[in-house]
């Protein structure tokens, strides 16, 4: 059953609120080790990162809130990675074409995920469980956008800008989340980063 918005009762405005939301958050991801997210408990989190169930009422109305906010902070923080990477690549060098800039990005996204292969497997498919049209579109956005960011050096203007921003984010949300979809435990990562490297190059150079 969809859910409306991401409900925090509570925003960790300290940094002792904000620990013990990330350590609930950090629980629920061990627990997905071991099982599904419909059988995990709210007692069985609040157990594991140390906590009372009043603590975690405080914060969340119920568990799809903190499945919700577990999705937004895990995308986000893959956002924030990929920008700071796009950002050392300019400083270390100027001379990049923009296909090996984009080339160069595009692996270290993949390489990301591969390395939390389980946990983004379990986002693509817990994204299209708790997530409603409104949240799913704030998340969309937020990765365009960084996109855009990653793409301005490089691409002056705004229109072509904004357009290749989105296709950039179709391509890659498209081929990795389906794939893990189908295939959770998929191994040939190398096929996957040639079939988009040469699906962004032949759309780059049309």
């Amino acid at each position: 059953m969809k859910n409306p918005e991401i409900q925090v009762r509570r925003r960790p405005r300290q940094s002792r609120a904000k620990r013990t939301q990330e350590a609930l958050q950090e629980s629920f991801v061990r627990l997905l080790h071991e099982r599904h997210a419909h059988e995990i408990t709210i007692r069985e989190i609040t157990d594991m990162a140390g906590v009372g169930l009043g603590t975690f009422y405080e914060y969340f109305s119920k568990k799809e809130d903190l499945v919700a906010l577990t999705i937004h902070q895990h995308v986000k923080g893959n956002a924030e990675l990929l920008k700071s990477y796009a950002q050392s690549l300019m400083e270390l060098s100027t001379k990049l074409s923009f296909e090996d800039y984009l080339e160069q990005i595009i692996h270290f996204q993949l390489e990301r995920i591969q390395a939390r292969q389980f946990l983004w497997a379990q986002t693509f498919l817990l994204e299209r469980q708790v997530s409603n049209i409104e949240s799913y579109r704030k998340s969309y956005a937020m990765m365009v956008q960084m996109w855009h960011s990653i793409l301005m050096p490089y691409v002056g203007d705004e229109t072509q800008l904004k357009r290749l921003s989105l296709n950039v984010q179709r391509l890659c949300y498209g081929f990795v989340s389906q794939t893990l979809l189908v295939e959770p435990e998929f191994k040939h990562w190398h096929i996957l980063e040639q079939d988009i490297q040469l699906t962004l190059t032949v759309w780059i150079n049309q």
